[in-house]
């Protein structure tokens, strides 16, 4: 294990018998679960280098300055493992769910996996770094979501002021709402 894993607290973890190993939804490798600084995640190490993001747990890696990304950015892989992004793919933690594949942001660059039931996400290789290199900071990615909104429904429904009202909160969520499903 290289010092930079060792300093970030980065463990491998295997399933206690009896619990579930999830497989990977692309290529069907079990999935390993590793603990990066208290956040466990589990990949597809040795597969197709695939990460599953339980509900919140992407937020918290997304932005550069969050360290604990960096761990996640380049997970072994089998280059002999070839996966087709077309194919619709099934939740691994609730198994009969097939993933929503939508953009990630405004920009329309990278698309994601996300399980409409337990609010999962699903990355392939290199979507994490794509991630964090698009905006650095959550800020920057509200305010893109802010211009997009404005650009599509005009100034009358620009998101406004503070992000507790409830309007602006309303109008927050339609334009995410907009980049979900492709």
């Amino acid at each position: 294990m290289s010092c930079f894993l060792k300093a970030l607290n980065y463990t491998d973890e295997k399933k206690d018998e009896g619990e579930k190993v999830m497989d990977c939804p692309r290529c069907y490798h079990g999935l390993t679960t590793i603990t990066v600084e208290g956040l466990e995640v589990d990949v597809c190490k040795g597969g197709c280098g695939g990460l599953w993001f339980d509900h919140f747990e992407l937020q918290q890696v997304d932005e550069q300055h969050e360290t604990k990304g960096e761990a996640l950015i380049d997970i072994a892989r089998s280059l002999q493992v070839a996966v087709d992004l077309s194919k619709r793919v099934y939740c691994p933690r609730c198994d009969e769910m097939i993933l929503k594949r939508h953009f990630w942001s405004p920009r329309r660059k990278i698309e994601i996996d996300e399980c409409p039931s337990c609010g999962g996400y699903w990355l392939d290789a290199g979507e994490l770094y794509l991630i964090r290199k698009e905006f650095a900071t959550q800020k920057e990615r509200d305010e893109e979501f802010e211009r997009a909104f404005a650009e599509l429904f005009g100034d009358d429904f620009a998101i406004r002021g503070n992000l507790n009202d409830p309007t602006a909160n309303k109008a927050g969520f339609l334009t995410r709402l907009l980049w979900r499903n492709v």
